[in-house]
C-alpha cells in the first residue's frame, strides 16, 4: 500500500468518525472526502456515508437500526484508520453504485473534465 492510500484512509476514517459522533455533517464530510480515489475501500466507505445520510429518517424512528448502522460505520472507520482494506463483501455490496458515486474531483482541468463526462454519462476511462 502506498503512503497516499494509507493517508487517505486515515483521513477518511476521521471524517466518518466525526460524522458518527455528530461533530460533522455528512455533506461536510463528502466535500472534504479524498478526491479522485481509485481505492475501492474508500469508494465503498463513501457509499456507506451516503447510505448513512439517506437513512436518517429511519435512524430517528428505529433505535435498533440506528445502533446497527452506527456500529457498521464505526467498523468501517476503524478498519480504514488501521490502513486495512474493507472486507470484500462490503466492497462488493456497493460496486453496482460505483458509476454513480458523486465523489468529487480535484479542482483542476483534469478534474473538470472528469466531472463533465460523468455528468453527461460518458465514461472517461
Amino acid at each position: 500500500m502506498t503512503e497516499d492510500i494509507a493517508n487517505n484512509r486515515f483521513y477518511a476514517a476521521n471524517l466518518l468518525r466525526l460524522v458518527r459522533l455528530g461533530q460533522l455533517s455528512v455533506k461536510e464530510a463528502m466535500l472534504k472526502y479524498p478526491k479522485d480515489t481509485k481505492d475501492e475501500s474508500l469508494i465503498a466507505a463513501y457509499h456507506a456515508l451516503i447510505h448513512y445520510e439517506a437513512d436518517e429518517d429511519i435512524r430517528a424512528k428505529d433505535i435498533l437500526y440506528r445502533e446497527e448502522q452506527d456500529d457498521y460505520l464505526e467498523f468501517i472507520y476503524t478498519t480504514l484508520e488501521k490502513g486495512e482494506d474493507l472486507p470484500q463483501n462490503i466492497i462488493d455490496s456497493y460496486k453496482e453504485f460505483y458509476d454513480f458515486a458523486p465523489i468529487l474531483h480535484e479542482k483542476n482541468v483534469k478534474g473538470f473534465w472528469k466531472s463533465f463526462w460523468k455528468n453527461i454519462n460518458v465514461k472517461d476511462d
